[in-house]
């Protein structure tokens, strides 16, 4: 199935979307667990959780009898016009803030649900752990939930793709940064974790605020949006977090067995659509190597934020407009790209 191939390339924010035309299944709960966990608190999304109050996660169990945890925001399920999954990036969890308003979700009646990918937060890790793995997780939960559609903010991009031309990619830093660190991640994970923990050198860890990736709006928002999941010494440090982050870095920039470029319309009849939202000043994801890829699949919906760095999803006007565009087919022309430029 497309989606199946297409979920794995998003590992930013997803949005999956389908209008409510009748009750979908309800997500089979998964037992309580028989030792005491605790919930993150860090989340500050200004839309209100439906998670139950007494600290207990609520979790999914999946077909391979692997739990995932996740939270819901918006509007209760039952009554929702607009069911939508949000999958978290790399480094991040289902406590990010996504910060589109409560008026927006009673306004359109979007009922939210926000999961940790496996190994992240309070959902089982997944030894056998692939790109297939990652996408079969969100067709569970997209199947329980009826859903179709995807908006893809700044989805990150493998520069073992065999379409993407040389002379796009030969001087960018980033692809020799990636094989560097992959290499690294699959023969010395010790020393990768070494390195990013140790406190004998400063500035050890690369994304924790540094400029070279993070444009200004990006670093106000790691400054000052709570909820905000940094790569830092001491989250790195937590039992787990290292080695999800490992894995999924190795799942995102090793050799695939296909190119998403090839990919067709899986819509012919536009009976659902796929976005793509790139921060035009990202320093993560180059807006070149996206702007390649809107044109290499035209079927796509592109939009390019003018002075929008890696963190959209850090923006309530722009996550407004994710929403708006996705449900229901808004095309603002700020964020239509000026290809000129």
């Amino acid at each position: 199935m497309i989606f199946r191939r297409v979920a794995i390339c998003f590992l930013g924010c997803l949005g999956i979307s389908h209008p409510a035309k009748k009750a979908a299944p309800a997500l089979e709960p998964a037992p309580p667990e028989t030792t005491e966990t605790s919930s993150s608190s860090s989340s500050s999304s200004s839309s209100s959780s439906l998670a139950s109050s007494d600290g207990t996660p609520s979790r999914v169990r999946l077909s391979d009898g692997r739990c995932l945890a996740y939270r819901e925001l918006g509007v209760p399920k039952n009554i929702s016009n607009y069911k939508v999954i949000l999958v978290h990036g790399f480094g991040s969890s289902k406590e990010m803030s996504f910060m589109a308003s409560q008026d927006l979700m009673d306004e359109l009646g979007v009922y939210l649900l926000l999961f940790d990918r496996a190994g992240y937060g309070e959902s089982d890790p997944n030894p056998k752990r692939s790109g297939k793995t990652e996408a079969s997780d969100i067709q569970e939960l997209a199947d329980q939930l009826q859903l179709a559609g995807a908006a893809m903010v700044v989805p990150m991009i493998n520069y073992n793709w065999r379409s993407l031309p040389n002379e796009l990619t030969k001087d960018d830093y980033r692809k020799n940064l990636a094989r560097w660190a992959l290499w690294a991640s699959r023969y010395a994970p010790g020393l990768v974790y070494w390195w990013f923990t140790q406190k004998m050198f400063p500035s050890s860890t690369v994304f924790d605020r540094n400029p070279a990736f993070f444009n200004n709006k990006d670093l106000e928002v790691v400054k000052s949006t709570p909820g905000f999941n940094l790569l830092g010494k001491n989250r790195l440090q937590q039992p787990g977090v290292y080695d999800s982050i490992r894995r999924d870095f190795i799942v995102a920039f090793s050799k695939w067995d296909f190119d998403p470029l090839d990919f067709q319309n899986p819509y012919v009849k536009n009976e659902c659509s796929v976005h793509i939202w790139q921060g035009f000043e990202d320093k993560v994801v180059p807006v070149e190597l996206q702007r390649y890829v809107s044109r290499k699949l035209p079927w796509v919906r592109y939009h390019e934020v003018p002075d929008g760095g890696h963190l959209l999803v850090y923006d309530n006007v722009v996550c407004e407009a994710i929403l708006r565009s996705l449900l229901l087919g808004e095309d603002p022309p700020l964020y239509r790209p000026k290809l000129d430029v």
